[in-house]
C-alpha cells in the first residue's frame, strides 16, 4: 500500500464556496418548504456560488430550479456544482436592472415561475435593483406566485442588532450605494409592482425571510 498517495480532492472542493450559504441553507430550506408547493418551478436571482441551488434541488427533487447571476464568470461554477442534478437548469446571466430577463442566449419570457428566490442581493447592490427585482418578479411569476427574499433588513420599531449595524457601516464604506435596506421601503417597491406582503420569518444571524405574493389566482 502506498501511504504517500495524496488524499482525494472532491470536485466541489475546487469550486467557490460561501461559509454563510453553507450555514443558512438548512433554515432557508425549511421556510421554502413551507411556502412553495411540492412541485414548483423556481427562478433564483443572484445564485452566487450555486450552493443554495444545489442543496435545495437535491432536497426537493420536484422543484425545478433555474439559477441565474449577473456575473457571467459565476456561471461555470454553478453549472459544475449542480451538474448531477436533473432538476437544475443551466445557469443564465441575469442582471435585474436589464429591461429583458435574462441576457444572452436562453429566455423564459413566455414562462411563468411558481416562485422567485433572492438571497443577500439587495444590500450589496444599488437601491434601483429593488424596484427592478419587484417588477421583474411580477412579470415572471404566475398569478398567486411568491417572491421570497432572504437577508438582513432594518425594521421600523425593532432595534438593529449591533452586528448588523457594523455590517451596514462596512458596506456603505465599501460602496455608498450599498447598505441594509429598510424593510418598509422594500415593501413599498413591492406593492407598486403588484406584490403584497404575506409573511415574515425570523432567521439565524439576525436575518429575515420575507414572502411577497403576486396578486391574482393561479389558473
Amino acid at each position: 500500500m502506498n501511504h504517500d498517495r495524496p488524499p482525494a480532492v472532491h470536485a466541489d472542493d475546487l469550486l467557490p464556496f460561501s461559509p454563510a450559504a453553507e450555514r443558512n441553507q438548512g433554515p432557508i430550506l425549511e421556510v421554502l418548504t413551507h411556502l412553495l408547493p411540492a412541485r414548483a418551478a423556481v427562478l433564483e436571482i443572484a445564485s452566487g456560488t450555486g450552493q443554495h441551488a444545489a442543496h435545495f434541488a437535491a432536497a426537493r427533487p420536484h422543484w425545478h430550479w433555474q439559477p441565474t447571476d449577473a456575473d457571467a464568470q459565476s456561471l461555470p461554477a454553478i453549472e459544475a456544482r449542480c451538474a448531477a442534478l436533473h432538476n437544475v437548469r443551466s445557469p443564465l446571466q441575469l442582471d435585474v436592472l436589464a429591461a429583458v430577463w435574462p441576457q444572452g442566449p436562453g429566455t423564459f419570457d413566455a414562462f411563468k415561475f411558481d416562485a422567485l428566490f433572492c438571497a443577500n442581493m439587495l444590500h450589496i447592490s444599488p437601491w434601483a435593483t429593488c424596484a427592478a427585482l419587484m417588477c421583474g418578479a411580477a412579470r415572471h411569476l404566475r398569478p398567486g406566485g411568491v417572491l421570497v427574499l432572504y437577508g438582513p433588513f432594518v425594521v421600523d420599531g425593532v432595534s438593529t442588532a449591533p452586528g448588523n449595524r457594523a455590517f451596514d457601516a462596512d458596506l456603505r464604506a465599501r460602496d455608498p450605494q450599498w447598505g441594509l435596506r429598510r424593510l418598509a421601503d422594500v415593501m413599498g417597491e413591492a406593492q407598486a409592482c403588484g406584490l403584497h406582503f404575506e409573511q415574515r420569518f425570523e432567521m439565524p444571524a439576525n436575518n429575515l425571510m420575507v414572502a411577497l405574493r403576486l396578486q391574482g389566482v393561479a389558473g
